[in-house]
């Protein structure tokens, strides 16, 4: 697929057409990666990263760590 680099204020811009997009899952104001490799310019998606259990446990320190949390006693039907 074509397209042209446009002027944008002082940067140059890359128009995606809609399809495109569409087919490579891109949504407005998304973050992505520009790489450089010779004479081609590499767009990657940034998704918002998935952490194991694993990893969320390796960042809990004792400066971190919540106190123990008292709900106090039931107040209706619920047990525990």
């Amino acid at each position: 697929m074509q397209t042209k680099i446009q002027k944008w204020g002082n940067s140059l811009a890359l128009r995606i057409p809609k399809s495109f997009a569409i087919d490579a899952n891109l949504r407005q104001n998304e973050t992505v990666d520009l790489t450089l490799d010779k004479d081609k310019i590499i767009i990657t998606i940034i998704g918002e990263k998935e952490y194991s259990l694993d990893e969320l446990l390796e960042g809990v320190s004792e400066n971190n760590l919540h106190s123990e949390f008292d709900p106090g006693a039931p107040v209706g039907k619920e047990t525990w």
